[in-house]
């Protein structure tokens, strides 16, 4: 049985294009999702969406992707939630400070529907995982 159907995935970037797109893309292959344009709208969204993934920016004015992930690994409603990172940053500076922050993966973008699939699919298999051990 196909799982997309009743997975949530909250898109957050404050690129309003690239967050419309990316949802669209998500909902065309069976995934419910929800869009917030800043950090700080995020966090609300994703209280009242309950998503069971989040694609999120990290480059955002204000509030900004790593700081939203520490709100929300911060609060343990959100332990099962799993975070991808989605953004054009790819150093290794990045790549360890996202891993530091508690997300589950980092998609550098541009980044093909395969691979935005394939981060979605392992970061849930990551948290299921997770839940399974405590």
């Amino acid at each position: 049985m196909d799982q997309t159907i009743n997975t949530r995935i909250l898109v957050v970037d404050d690129n309003t294009d690239a967050a419309d797109i990316s949802a669209e893309l998500l909902e065309l292959q069976g995934y419910q999702t929800a869009v917030a344009y800043s950090g700080m709208s995020s966090l609300e969204t994703a209280r009242t969406f309950q998503p069971h993934a989040i694609l999120l920016d990290l480059g955002m004015p204000g509030m900004d992707g790593y700081q939203v992930a520490e709100a929300l690994r911060a609060v343990p409603d959100f332990d099962q939630v799993a975070l991808i990172a989605f953004t054009a940053w790819g150093d290794v500076v990045t790549q360890r400070r996202v891993i530091a922050t508690g997300f589950d993966e980092h998609v550098v973008k541009p980044a093909n529907l395969e691979r935005i699939l394939a981060a979605v699919r392992n970061a849930l298999e990551k948290r299921a995982q997770l839940s399974a051990t405590v």
